[in-house]
């Protein structure tokens, strides 16, 4: 019997193991990204065909590690690793200097460009469903919108690219630009329109062109128009 038993112990071990394998594959391929909510114990117990024991041993391993978050009674979270190392910035009123407007703009440039790169190569039937429903939404919006639910419906936009790209690192880096600088890229907008009195012309064009990219595969038209669409707005600061 403790023979059997120390066998079947084993035998879980290795289930365990193999479980934390395939869930981490799933983190670094961008299957899962950083917020979203792991499957109920018994949905990954009948997916993967193993007993809720060894999934629980499986995401206690995963926490341990810091790659997940488990609430009571709400579930496992995946992590972002990369916010601890990013704290919140002190962004003063008006959304911070002339030169961090500039440098968050820049960041945008680099980082959106290989979003939609890898949009465009990676992006599942879903997730181009979910593009295509936002984009008709973007363009569904009146003039009438604050600068703030624009900006908002812009970043909303490109983090979906962001998540579209199965890439941990870009969809990581964003979730951080996004949060911790929203007030600077909306300061960025805001004194744009303040400046103008109307949305930057040739947004409404260059989103296209960019939705358009990734929804054809078009890797490398896609990363060439979203850099371009950044760099247009950040000409807008030195206009």
């Amino acid at each position: 019997m403790a023979s059997n038993g120390g066998l079947m112990g084993e035998a879980a071990t290795g289930l365990v193991a193999q479980l934390v394998d395939e869930l981490e594959r799933k983190l670094l391929f961008g299957d899962i990204i950083p917020g979203d909510k792991l499957p109920a114990q018994r949905a990954m117990a009948q997916g993967f065909g193993v007993s809720r024991a060894t999934v629980r041993e499986a995401v206690f391993t995963l926490e341990s590690r810091g790659l997940v978050e488990t609430f009571h009674g709400g579930g496992s979270v995946c992590c972002n690793l990369l916010e601890s190392g990013y704290p919140e910035p002190e962004v003063k009123e008006g959304g911070g200097s002339r030169e961090l407007q500039q440098q968050v703009m820049e960041m945008r440039e680099m980082l959106e460009g290989e979003a939609a790169y890898f949009a465009a190569r990676r992006a599942t039937p879903a997730q181009r469903e979910a593009l295509s429903l936002e984009y008709a939404r973007m363009r569904e919006r009146g003039s009438g919108e604050t600068t703030l639910r624009k900006a908002k419906a812009d970043l909303t936009f490109h983090m979906l690219i962001a998540e579209s790209s199965h890439h941990l690192l870009v969809v990581s880096l964003s979730q951080v630009l996004y949060t911790r600088y929203f007030n600077v890229i909306y300061a960025v907008l805001s004194r744009t329109l303040r400046k103008t009195g109307r949305y930057p012309p040739g947004i409404g064009a260059q989103h296209e062109e960019i939705y358009r990219a990734v929804l054809a595969g078009e890797a490398e038209r896609a990363r060439r128009a979203a850099r371009e669409h950044i760099a247009y707005t950040r000409q807008q600061l030195s206009a």
